[in-house]
């Protein structure tokens, strides 16, 4: 038995999937399978916008949590982190070792030192803040944080639905913000991952780049999901009734925006490339300040420092 993990974290477009299949095939892929623990790949119809590896790239090595849910079935941080949490401890009793691949910081912080401490939303204020969204939209979830949690607003993504509504169901709950809480969290160290609940022996790998060169990288990959028929995927997506646009996994960057683009308010292919690599972009970004916050970890660029990244978790495999 194991208790062993490597953990490949980086921006969207930086390359972890490559190298945890390259690292599998150096370790054994007997020896060691690839879980996944980026949500949008969690889902079944999401293929070509979420960048999935197909059987040809995984190239022999074991993945899980890949494809394991239709879009109509959402999920949830803390149903992310019991399933990685389930399928880790359940790789170690057979003695494999695990290389988690992708997920935000916060998924990651919520599965290495567990959930935030949080009271259980009262069943009223959840009913009101469905009510809210169903009747207006993000856009009354957004007007209300800008007044009373303008913080929790500023550090979450635009498409991060659940935890904005969430924001808001605290804030409604308790009066008071839940960017406080995280802060308190955060200063007692709560993202130094040489800490966690479960007596994991683990491994942090980023794999970071330069701006300008990772922006080449995001335009470029952009362009070969359209090219490889990112619109056509959504558009027989969206031919399911019950496949609508206000579906959580189909306001992800990719997929949100060509749906708008099959709806006519995005007006050719170039602006849609335009929408998509910018909000790519902004995403990266996000997720960059994000990681800074992890320790301890071991950065290297994705290409010049490969080798010494494989070298390094080879090691740490057989210490």
């Amino acid at each position: 038995m194991t208790n062993k993990l490597i953990l490949i974290l980086g921006p969207t477009a930086s390359g972890k999937t490559g190298l945890s299949i390259d690292l599998a095939k150096k370790i054994g892929t007997e020896k060691c399978h690839v879980i996944n623990f980026d949500s949008v790949l969690f889902y079944n119809e999401l293929n070509i916008g979420s960048a999935k590896p197909d059987d040809k790239e995984m190239d022999g090595v074991t993945h899980h949590l890949v494809s394991i849910s239709p879009i109509t079935q959402e999920l949830n941080a803390s149903d992310f982190v019991e399933l990685a949490k389930n399928k880790i401890n359940e790789l170690h009793k057979k003695g494999i070792v695990p290389i988690l691949v992708g997920g935000s910081a916060f998924y990651l912080r919520s599965l290495i030192r567990g959930m935030y401490d949080s009271p259980t939303t009262d069943e009223s204020i959840q009913e009101e803040a469905k009510k809210l969204y169903e009747e207006s939209g993000m856009e009354a979830i957004v007007n209300y944080l800008l007044k009373n949690d303008p913080e929790s607003l500023e550090n979450l993504h635009e498409n991060d639905h659940y935890r904005r509504i969430r924001a808001y169901e605290y804030h409604r709950m308790t009066g008071k913000k839940i960017s406080d809480q995280k802060k308190s969290a955060d200063e007692a160290g709560a993202y130094d991952f040489s800490k966690n609940i479960h007596g994991w022996d683990t491994l942090n790998i980023c794999l970071d780049l330069p701006k300008e060169e990772h922006w080449e990288i995001i335009l470029k990959r952009t362009k070969d999901m359209l090219n490889q028929g990112l619109i056509d995927e959504v558009f027989q997506i969206m031919k399911d009734p019950a496949h609508h646009k206000e579906l959580k996994a189909l306001k992800t960057i990719g997929y949100k925006e060509t749906i708008q683009f099959l709806d006519g308010e995005i007006k050719d292919h170039l602006e849609l490339c335009e929408k998509i690599y910018f909000a790519t972009r902004r995403l990266a970004k996000s997720q960059k300040t994000f990681l800074k916050k992890v320790s301890p970890l071991n950065r290297f660029h994705p290409i010049s420092e490969r080798n010494d990244a494989i070298k390094l978790a080879c090691n740490f495999i057989n210490e």
